[in-house]
């Protein structure tokens, strides 16, 4: 029986000290709060990206640039297909409209395959300064969390989306030069090519 009561008043008195000794979670005060705010809207860096021992009280992805990004996406994808399309389609004698179209719909699939599979991770991720690694090849990695090297509030599946809608037309606008003079299988390997060789790694200069 005195072992137990030696017991309890051991546990009594080590608890207090122990609830002491630990470290109390930081909660954001007002005027950080409202610096997550300003960081929200300026899409910079808030205080949980610079400081470890505060939390945000805004968590992950913004809502609204992950929103208006894939707005912009859609509006650039609008500029390949149907628009630089059909424009390209108009200058044209009629019986190659059809095969402009195809042109431009089998560039939009291919820069799509090739950007999933090497072409983001080649222009965005680490490597050298003339070309990235493989780190986000097959989009390994890349989710609703952003890329503080890029932004803090768009998600990364999201940004590597938006940036997929330039690759599309950057070879597109190719098609003006060799539209009625060029096999639908010869553009698809030229543009293939032309990816790897001038756009990836440009592009990882100028951005990456």
């Amino acid at each position: 029986m005195m072992r137990v009561i030696f017991l309890i008043g051991i546990i009594a008195f080590v608890s207090p000290l122990h609830a002491q000794t630990a470290s109390p979670s930081v909660s954001p005060s007002l005027e950080q709060r409202i610096a997550d705010l300003e960081a929200y809207v300026n899409n910079s860096g808030r205080g949980a990206d610079t400081s470890s021992s505060m939390a945000s009280n805004i968590g992950g992805p913004g809502p609204g640039h992950n929103a208006w990004m894939m707005t912009c996406a859609a509006l650039v994808l609008f500029m390949t297909l149907p628009g630089l399309a059909l424009f390209y389609g108009g200058l044209v004698r009629a019986k190659n409209v059809l095969s402009v179209l195809a042109q431009c719909l089998g560039i939009a699939g291919l820069v799509t395959i090739l950007w999933w599979a090497a072409g983001y991770s080649l222009v965005f991720s680490h490597g050298s300064p003339f070309m990235g690694g493989l780190k986000f090849a097959f989009l390994h990695g890349v989710d609703a969390r952003p890329n503080t090297d890029y932004s803090y509030w768009v998600s990364q599946n999201v940004f590597a989306m938006y940036q997929l809608m330039f690759a599309i037309i950057t070879p597109a606008l190719i098609i003006g030069a060799v539209a009625e003079r060029m096999k639908f299988a010869a553009v698809l390997v030229f543009v293939g090519a032309w990816m790897f060789a001038v756009y990836f790694p440009i592009a990882h200069m100028v951005w990456g």
